[in-house]
């Protein structure tokens, strides 16, 4: 497993993470023991960074993390606030300390090694004593640091203006580019760590999934997909999943021998020197296996690279590339 830096923090981080929403909820049934299987196998395999959220599964997610984190302390751990707020509006962002001390206690942690924003409304990045408010929780220990998690590549452009913005989390893989057109150039020059999600974009670029795949009534894949919940980016990254299934078959021709499709995904994503690191999701031990092994796969030619390019420009991008 490979090290990234995490911007500024003085983290050094493995560049295929551990994302634990779906040991959290939202991702049909899950079990509490298999999860905690899936996260001792992902260090055993050299993850060193997790990233989770207090809305997981409603503190589900924090709790099996703070479980971990006994035996292995020195995990880096990043967690979110803000989207527990009710009602959700830019006003809540300016005191978030009470859902800071409830994310403490589940995860059993005198300190939170990364504090983010949680997809918050715009308009909070054009509130300063928002920020204000985060550097005093640094300022008293409660967190170490702190950045942003955003839908919209005009998001993250706007908070790290704001120089307390140490990370930005944002939506990047094979179906979904436009992070690298400007943004990524630019948090490079600020020196800010990029924590990349949906990097299988909900399991499509795993190339598992069917048009006959049958998703649970619990599983945002089924009720999420016209964005009936939260933003519709967050589900089959924002493709229609019939498009996204037949751009799968096209990319399948680019899969090295020997790699998975998931490992191909992740590969391409590590093909960007200002990621520092992708949070792939995982529910049993084999798929952390699977996401881990991204990190060895040798780099993807230039080619190869080209036609990832062209499928996303002729099947992907006047369905996403505006939009976010």
């Amino acid at each position: 497993m490979h090290l990234r830096a995490l911007g500024g923090t003085g983290f050094e981080v493995s560049e295929i993470g551990f994302g634990a929403w779906a040991i959290g909820g939202s991702w049909g049934p899950v079990d509490d023991e298999t999860s905690l299987a899936a996260l001792h196998r992902a260090v055993d395999a050299g993850v060193t960074f997790v990233d989770t959220a207090d809305v997981y599964g409603d503190g589900r997610s924090e709790q099996l993390v703070g479980s971990l984190l006994r035996d292995h302390p020195d995990l880096i751990v990043a967690t979110k606030a803000g989207r527990g707020l009710s009602p959700h509006t830019a006003d809540g962002y300016v005191d978030l300390e009470p859902f800071v001390d409830m994310s403490l206690r589940r995860l059993n942690a005198g300190s939170i090694d990364l504090l983010q924003l949680h997809c918050p409304p715009t308009g909070v990045y054009y509130r300063p004593e928002v920020f204000e408010a985060l550097d005093d929780l640094v300022h008293r220990g409660k967190i170490r640091h702190y950045g942003v998690s955003v839908e919209r590549v005009e998001e993250a452009l706007k908070a790290i203006e704001f120089p307390g913005v140490e990370t930005v989390q944002i939506i990047f893989n094979v179906f979904r580019h436009r992070p690298d057109e400007l943004f990524f150039h630019e948090a490079a020059r600020r020196g800010v760590g990029v924590i990349v999600r949906v990097p299988l974009a909900s399991g499509l670029l795993t190339g598992k999934l069917k048009p006959s795949t049958v998703f649970s009534e619990t599983d945002h894949r089924h009720f999420n997909r016209q964005g009936e919940e939260f933003d519709v980016g967050e589900t089959f990254a924002g493709v229609p999943y019939e498009v996204g299934l037949a751009a799968v078959e096209e990319l399948r021709r680019l899969v090295p021998s020997g790699v998975t499709m998931a490992q191909f995904a992740l590969r391409w994503i590590l093909m960007f020197a200002p990621v520092s690191t992708v949070i792939a999701g995982a529910k049993t031990p084999e798929q952390a296996s699977d996401n881990a092994t991204a990190s060895s796969v040798p780099p993807l030619s230039a080619d190869t690279m080209k036609h990832v390019r062209d499928v996303y420009e002729q099947m992907i991008k006047p369905y996403v590339h505006q939009r976010w």
